[in-house]
């Protein structure tokens, strides 16, 4: 049988522990189990883990005191979106599928015409795109 799963305690979390020892200790402890979870719950949304790319640097500038922290981040959007940002969704959407639709076109119309100058049709007499020509150099 398998053993049952035993669930962390949400002291346990280091997201959790930080925000925690960052609080005045009177005010740390009196947080009910309840609330401790609520707290991992959303402090691990910010933790970083739920990104499928996490790229994390600190750069020190030479010859100054300076340095500065890079951040990338990218994955799955899981925050409602806007009704500005549903409607940006679908226009970039529709591009997309214009771009590709359009492309797959020029592709077609391409194999079309290698289609015919390879089987020697010529739609018009003395006259040529040259791509016919090009393709037979390659």
């Amino acid at each position: 049988m398998s053993e049952p799963k035993r669930t962390q305690h949400p002291t346990d979390d280091p997201a959790v522990k930080s925000l925690l020892k960052r609080m005045d200790p009177s005010v740390a402890g009196s947080f009910s189990l309840e609330q401790l979870m609520e707290l991992r719950r959303v402090v691990g949304l910010r933790g970083g883990r739920l990104h499928s790319v996490d790229a994390r640097t600190t750069v020190k500038l030479p010859f100054v005191s300076w340095s500065f922290y890079l951040v990338f981040l990218a994955g799955k959007n899981r925050r409602p979106l806007t009704d500005r940002e549903k409607a940006i969704a679908a226009g970039t959407l529709i591009l997309v599928i214009t771009g590709v639709l359009f492309v797959v076109s020029l592709i077609g119309l391409l194999a079309l015409y290698l289609l015919k100058s390879w089987l020697g049709i010529n739609l018009f007499d003395s006259y040529s795109t040259g791509i016919w020509s090009w393709f037979k150099s390659l």
